[in-house]
């Protein structure tokens, strides 16, 4: 992966995000709300689409549903790839992260590396028993499909080279997909910017296909 372009935008008070999706025929909608003091849940800070059969992953996030203002962008370079790198720009098209899938580690357990500027981190699935339980399961006629169907607790763990936690995203107990993404400072600096951190908590969603 390229190494991004510009500054560690961090999100001013906010200690994460909180993640709430929508399936619609034609997309799926995420609105993106700030976190304050760990718990507490701020206004829509971003409105997001991921439009269905598109070649490419692509989703572009605004400043409300109505769409006046482009905030930042995702989107991957290579055409619907298990390990396609994807790129998340800032409202003007600049680099600020970089993310993707590693699809043989993913086997196991599902793994994504991210960079954003002065961060490297990789993610997995925080329980690699439920990992292998599904994958398992996966193999057995009619069980695969019914395991789909259960909303399984997916928490997702991000880690510097030094074992600093960089964001978690753990799925929460609702009917629709919801996540609450922490985003701690990292070592004695800032957090990850929560552009990076909003676009990433999207893919985990809707890569995986959840």
């Amino acid at each position: 992966m390229s190494a991004p372009s510009g500054g560690v935008g961090s999100a001013p008070g906010f200690t994460g995000l909180y993640l709430r999706q929508k399936v619609t025929l034609i997309a799926n909608k995420y609105w993106v709300h700030g976190v304050y003091d760990g718990t507490t849940q701020g206004p829509v800070i971003a409105f997001a689409e991921q439009k269905k059969m598109k070649l490419r992953e692509e989703v572009t996030f605004f400043d409300s549903e109505a769409k006046a203002q482009v905030l930042f962008s995702f989107k991957s370079r290579q055409i619907i790839d298990m390990a396609a790198t994807t790129d998340v720009f800032d409202g003007a098209g600049a680099t600020i992260g970089v993310f993707r899938k590693d699809a043989m580690k993913s086997l196991i357990n599902s793994t994504w590396h991210l960079e954003a500027a002065g961060v490297a981190a990789t993610g997995r699935e925080r329980s690699q028993g439920l990992a292998v339980i599904r994958r398992v399961a996966g193999f057995v006629p009619g069980i695969g499909e019914l395991l789909e169907a259960i909303p399984w607790q997916f928490h997702f763990d991000f880690y510097d080279a030094s074992g600093s936690l960089v964001m978690s995203s753990e799925r929460q107990r609702k009917l629709r997909d919801q996540y609450l993404v922490s985003l701690p400072p990292i070592g004695a600096g800032a957090p990850l910017d929560w552009r990076v951190a909003a676009a990433v908590g999207v893919a985990l969603d809707a890569f995986q296909g959840r």
